[in-house]
């Protein structure tokens, strides 16, 4: 069983950049969905084949505290586990921090409902609840 944390990198591209120079807020919550992906793949649940099945996970709550922020260029790093785990549904959480300085940039929520292949409420297999050990948060979400 996956019982840990996943963490992937994004180099800071120009077009994530606003008018500032600096990263606009809504790129947090796609760096958050690459680390999700991530985590499910590492977790031995890689969402493609999920989604073969006939289960989708959808985004139904999203929540990113922003406390410093990324400039072009930056190396960043997004730390991933799951926070709740139901029948239904699973939340995510996440840590984005500068690589250079690992200076905490934001954290983030997410979760997910579990959809069947005709966009209906459904549940998340057994199978796969059993590769996804809750985390005690390891940051202040």
């Amino acid at each position: 069983m996956f019982d840990g944390t996943t963490s992937v990198e994004v180099q800071v591209r120009y077009a994530e950049t606003d008018q500032m120079g600096i990263v606009y807020h809504a790129h947090y919550l796609v760096w958050c969905d690459v680390a999700r992906t991530d985590f499910l793949k590492k977790a031995g649940s890689n969402y493609a084949e999920l989604e073969k099945t006939g289960l989708k996970l959808a985004v139904v709550e999203a929540n990113v505290r922003y406390k410093e922020s990324a400039v072009y260029d930056d190396l960043v790093r997004i730390q991933c586990w799951p926070r709740e785990l139901s029948r239904r549904t699973i939340e995510f959480g996440y840590l984005i921090e500068r690589v250079s300085d690992s200076k905490r940039l934001a954290t983030a929520r997410t979760t997910m409902i579990a959809l069947d292949s005709k966009n209906s409420l459904s549940t998340i297999p057994l199978e796969v609840r059993e590769k996804l050990a809750v985390v005690k948060d390891p940051v202040r979400v």
